[in-house]
């Protein structure tokens, strides 16, 4: 019998590409999402790749009532990876609230439904924001909590906190708290990748529609940060490796294989680039121009981080392996797939 995955935000971006994975690996997926930011287009994208559409319930977790239902109508459930959640940096400063809201409550309404129905185990999508600006470089999983750069990022330590404090409180339920740091891509298929909608909040899609000629022009927050060109400095990692730490993170659980009831690793490349680094690089593996403009700073931002993964590497068998130049392909394929591009 296959293990059934509850998949929050699954019809989303890194969603969609964990969905994939885990039914690659076996694993049977139930996806529930409100559509916020996405649309059923994946879910055609997953079963195409796949072989096997999942099944899909569309409703907030902010609604409780309607929680509870899908638990007693989904029973056996072996674990949930919690994707939903609001993203944007620069949208969370201006409606700090939306973002408290949205992604504490959901994350409350489902401990409380997994200790109500007896799942045991939860992977949670973190975010390397948890670390604020940090003060060395790389960022190991012991670095000091700093104060987050924007609503976001303290939701995400917020939750964080909420896991920790509520597991503690609780018998029978364990977590993995995967840190991000910036999921970039598409899958090789160009089925599924990052879709947002109206004007893209993360440097990739704008890049892309930028080159598409959706966007007149890519702006560049700030070039006057103390990195190599000026530029902001991320590490970015392609999506599909990201999914596959996911995998990794579930078996993980499912064999009782950690060592306290809740644990986090950092996912990333080990590497950082810089804006303009990566607009190079685009335009280098797609042969298209990018017409940028530098601009002031942007609120909530940080000026460089990235990972050290030596902890996923040991301790969850798992590394990102996809290079910068073929990850801006896939993500330059398929913005040319939606937009009908040859």
């Amino acid at each position: 019998m296959k293990n059934l995955i509850l998949v929050t935000g699954g019809t989303g971006y890194i969603g969609s590409h964990t969905a994939v994975e885990l039914i690659n690996e076996g694993y049977e997926v139930v996806i529930v999402d409100n559509l916020a930011n996405s649309t059923t287009d994946s879910l055609d994208g997953i079963g195409q790749i796949t072989g096997v559409r999942p099944a899909f319930e569309e409703f907030d977790l902010c609604n409780k009532p309607r929680l509870e239902k899908f638990f007693k109508d989904y029973p056996g459930l072996k674990a949930i990876i919690h994707f939903a959640a609001y993203k944007a940096v620069g949208e969370s400063v201006e409606k700090p609230l939306m973002y408290y809201r949205n992604n504490l409550v959901s994350l409350m309404n489902l401990l409380e439904c997994m200790n109500a129905y007896q799942v045991p185990s939860m992977v949670f999508s973190s975010s390397c924001t948890v670390y604020g600006q940090p003060r060395e470089l790389p960022v190991t999983e012991t670095a000091q909590i700093l104060p987050a750069e924007s609503p976001y990022g303290n939701t995400k330590q917020i939750c964080e906190e909420i896991l920790r404090d509520y597991i503690r409180s609780v018998e029978g339920i364990r977590a993995i708290a995967l840190r991000y740091f910036n999921p970039i891509g598409a899958h090789p298929s160009a089925l599924i990748g990052e879709l947002p909608r109206g004007v893209p909040n993360n440097l990739i899609p704008y890049v892309t529609q930028t080159a598409a000629g959706i966007r007149g022009e890519l702006k560049v927050f700030g070039d006057d940060y103390n990195t190599p060109d000026g530029s902001a400095i991320r590490d970015y990692i392609n999506v599909v490796d990201i999914a596959a730490a996911h995998v990794k993170a579930i078996s993980r659980l499912l064999k009782n294989q950690n060592k306290s009831d809740f644990e986090f690793f950092n996912l990333g490349t080990g590497k950082g680039s810089s804006v303009l680094e990566v607009v190079n690089t685009f335009e280098k593996v797609t042969g298209v121009k990018v017409n940028y403009k530098i601009v002031g700073r942007r609120t909530g931002d940080i000026e460089q981080v990235w990972a050290d993964t030596t902890k996923a590497n040991v301790e969850l068998g798992w590394k990102a392996v996809r290079s910068l130049g073929e990850t801006l392909l896939s993500a330059w394929n398929w913005e040319k797939k939606l937009r009908g591009i040859k």
